[in-house]
């Protein structure tokens, strides 16, 4: 009898160059954008009112980076990632144009890197993954890997390849997707913070003081939002024989928060237009409460532009673990510590 279903792709389904064409187009909606802000608050005013984006040079509201990174996140998740033990990191991301509402999003993977874990059991998939919008445009490109179940523990380990990442997007590359910003009318109330490029120093640190509880039914939600499939979210019945007996929150979830908890501390930082690293360090599971803080690693004048400066920063989300004194030790299950550590760029004005 031939199956019909789709059973996800395992360690052994991947090869060099495969390319994964994923299915299922999406049209960002304005009910897409208020049920994101429903979900974690954010309040950055160029996403939150088509009055202020117009202001500084914008057609409307943008859609938010994030919200625009997992929707094509998302898209690769039933041929990348179903059969996934965790999501592990990304680099070199890039957001290349601004998505507003009615923009329909698709998606395509290329394989270039596999390895084979020393328990025989997963492997890590590296796969670099291409964002398009209604007009073929490219929109986001990032690369990620993950780790993902073997469907046969006895099969061969294949010649491991590591991809070569670069350990930062180069500035050169940063600004495609913010148009020019006419600074004088920026409204530094209705931004809600009077601190721009210049107030910034490297090695600042900022505590972002707030934190969230995450919810089990908001967690599903958002998944289900960006419709990411991947089982350990999702199934409990599957889950309960697992490694932890519950649930993963999906990673991307914990890095909405640590984003919109970071408006208290960076309210002018408008735009995340690359992502250098990141990692989820620690699993998160529903009743953690997530905090945050940053450090600012470089500040750098983007080349042509006297519009805005760009600040590399460091993220560190931590689970049950304020952040008045800037933990970096690394959580763990029922540990408090860091779950996430993001690297990122983020445009502000001058």
């Amino acid at each position: 009898m031939s199956s019909k279903t789709n059973p996800g792709n395992f360690f052994e389904d991947f090869q060099i160059g495969q390319v994964l064409r994923h299915a299922t187009p999406r049209t960002v909606t304005t009910g897409d954008v208020a049920l994101y802000t429903a979900l974690y608050g954010s309040r950055f005013a160029v996403q939150s009112a088509d009055s202020f984006a117009k202001s500084v040079g914008y057609s409307s509201a943008p859609v938010d980076d994030l919200l625009i990174f997992h929707i094509i996140f998302g898209k690769s998740v039933p041929d990348v990632s179903l059969n996934a033990v965790a999501n592990l990191g990304y680099a070199e991301c890039r957001f290349l144009r601004p998505v507003f509402p009615g923009e329909s999003l698709y998606a395509i993977s290329e394989v270039i890197g596999r390895k084979e874990n020393s328990n025989g059991k997963t492997g890590v998939v590296y796969v670099r993954t291409r964002g398009f919008n209604q007009d073929d445009a490219e929109v986001l490109n990032f690369v990620r890997w993950v780790m993902v179940r073997k469907r046969d523990e006895t099969s061969p380990a294949p010649e491991p390849v590591v991809p070569e990442l670069a350990a930062s997007v180069p500035v050169t590359a940063l600004g495609l997707a913010a148009p020019l910003i006419p600074t004088q009318f920026w409204n530094r109330h209705l931004s809600g913070s009077p601190h721009r490029f210049d107030d910034y120093g490297v090695g600042e640190k900022i505590d972002h003081a707030d934190g969230m509880t995450v919810e089990e039914a908001e967690h599903q939600l958002a998944t289900r939002l960006y419709q990411n499939t991947a089982k350990v979210h999702f199934n409990q019945h599957a889950e309960s024989a697992g490694r932890f007996g519950r649930r993963l929150i999906y990673g991307g979830h914990v890095m909405s928060i640590a984003r919109a908890l970071s408006f208290n501390g960076l309210g002018n930082a408008f735009h995340i237009a690359a992502i250098n690293g990141g990692r989820h360090v620690a699993p998160l599971f529903a009743g953690g409460t997530v905090y945050a803080w940053s450090e600012i690693l470089e500040a750098s004048v983007l080349p042509q532009r006297a519009d805005v400066g760009a600040l590399r920063i460091r993220t560190r989300a931590t689970c049950d673990l304020p952040c008045t004194e800037f933990p970096v030790a690394d959580g763990a299950p029922g540990q408090p510590g860091v779950i996430l550590d993001l690297d990122y760029w983020a445009l502000i004005p001058i």
